[in-house]
């Protein structure tokens, strides 16, 4: 009887091997695992926002309506709940994304105001915050193309045959993955380096 029990293990094991049960696991985790990577990378561009603001403040307090759009912006980021789960849930992925969207717009037009302050671009401390933001931005792109990359290759085993037969007798479902208006946005951080010719500035 034993030994029958572990024929049918056995058999049972290969066969979900056989049709993609193994790959959807291993897929699924990989997404997890980038999903968290970034996560914990916008939340380091987040974290840089006050300090940035305050920074910028001193020094072009008049700028309230840019200041207020970052501060606004950070707000709406702050009030998702990026939590695992969110990757199965194509609305609140669409919202974060969109949230995520208006932060990057709005320190964009903070760093093209940035540039009429001579003595705020030779600031320490602000200087400090522009490599950070601009680090975090780099690895930023990093982690979403591989994000992009683990779901492309999740999905494809949802969506084939036999795998997907798999998938839907164990509740697999394709994940969202980040779209962008063009291309290069994927492949390249925003510039946030103030020390660029006029000719290579967005």
């Amino acid at each position: 009887m034993r030994k029958q029990f572990l024929i049918m293990l056995l058999i049972s094991s290969l066969a979900l091997s056989g049709c993609g049960y193994n790959t959807l696991q291993s897929t699924d985790e990989q997404i997890k695992a980038s999903w968290a990577e970034v996560l914990n990378q916008y939340k380091r561009r987040a974290d840089l926002v006050p300090n940035l603001v305050n920074v910028v403040k001193g020094f072009a307090a008049q700028e309230k309506e840019v200041l207020m759009g970052v501060t606004t912006a950070r707000s709406k980021v702050g009030g998702i709940q990026a939590t695992p789960e969110l990757i199965n849930d194509t609305e609140a992925f669409s919202k974060f994304q969109d949230a995520q969207g208006e932060l990057s717009s709005a320190l964009s037009r903070l760093m093209v105001v940035v540039e009429n302050y001579p003595e705020l671009k030779s600031d320490t401390h602000f200087r400090d915050l522009q490599a950070q933001l601009e680090g975090t931005e780099n690895r930023i792109t990093v982690a979403r193309n591989r994000y992009i990359k683990a779901v492309q290759d999740y999905n494809v085993t949802v969506r084939s045959f036999p795998s997907n037969l798999t998938a839907m007798a164990f509740g697999f479902h394709t994940k969202p993955s980040f779209s962008v208006d063009n291309e290069q946005e994927i492949s390249s951080a925003p510039v946030v380096d103030f020390n660029r010719p006029d000719r290579d500035r967005k």
